[in-house]
């Protein structure tokens, strides 16, 4: 007769097992945490950085004034979604020709980091994939949400013809380009497909130990 002895160690091939499935696990999650991700039909793209959403129509609306600009974006409805803004400005980064690699600013992140647009440059001259995104992205100065404090008359304004920020008068024609906190259609900031992918894998490696425990 067995005599079947518990125990809490797992054996060789218990080991194997859960190496084997940690190593798919990690690959199908990085394949879906990519830095931009198509959202709504293709009308919207998420930014896993930094947990916003753009629209995917650089240009849905023309140029027009800076509280024209806030007025159509707040009144912006994407898919059901409501809540667009305009993106925001990184004040500390400064303003003129030496405020460049202002990163830290959502269009700004969107230009160099995501996009892999460089300084002097067009954005248009960019040849990441991700741009195949977007349409009707500008060589423009874009409005930021961001009034400019000094100068209440005055706004933040991103140009991405050459990827620097800068004050203008608010009752300038420019364009805007509309962004959305958070993950739109997409069930929160980090991936679905990464968490089920985690909880497929923790799931397979204890019914692997399981059995082999009973067997």
């Amino acid at each position: 007769m067995k005599i079947y002895q518990p125990t809490n160690q797992p054996t060789n091939s218990n080991l194997a097992l859960i190496a084997l499935l940690l190593a798919a696990g990690l690959g199908y999650t990085s394949s879906a945490t990519a830095a931009l991700m198509s959202r709504l039909g293709g009308q919207a793209v998420y930014d896993t950085d930094f947990n916003i959403t753009w629209l995917a129509d650089a240009n849905a609306n023309g140029a027009m004034t800076w509280a024209d600009a806030n007025t159509w974006a707040a009144g912006l409805n994407v898919g059901g979604y409501t809540g667009w803004r305009l993106p925001n400005a990184d004040i500390s980064c400064g303003a003129g020709v030496g405020a460049y690699n202002c990163i830290n600013s959502e269009l700004g992140h969107l230009y160099y980091t995501e996009l892999g647009a460089t300084q002097d440059n067009s954005i248009n001259n960019s040849t990441s994939p991700y741009m195949a995104l977007f349409t009707n992205v500008q060589n423009v100065a874009y409005w930021s949400g961001n009034g400019y404090a000094p100068n209440p008359l005055q706004a933040w304004v991103f140009y991405t013809q050459s990827g620097f920020q800068y004050q203008g008068n608010k009752l300038n024609e420019w364009n805007a380009w509309a962004v959305r906190s958070g993950d739109v259609g997409g069930g929160g900031s980090v991936p679905e497909p990464g968490i089920l992918g985690l909880m497929s894998i923790g799931a397979l490696a204890w019914a692997g130990i399981r059995s082999r425990r009973l067997g």
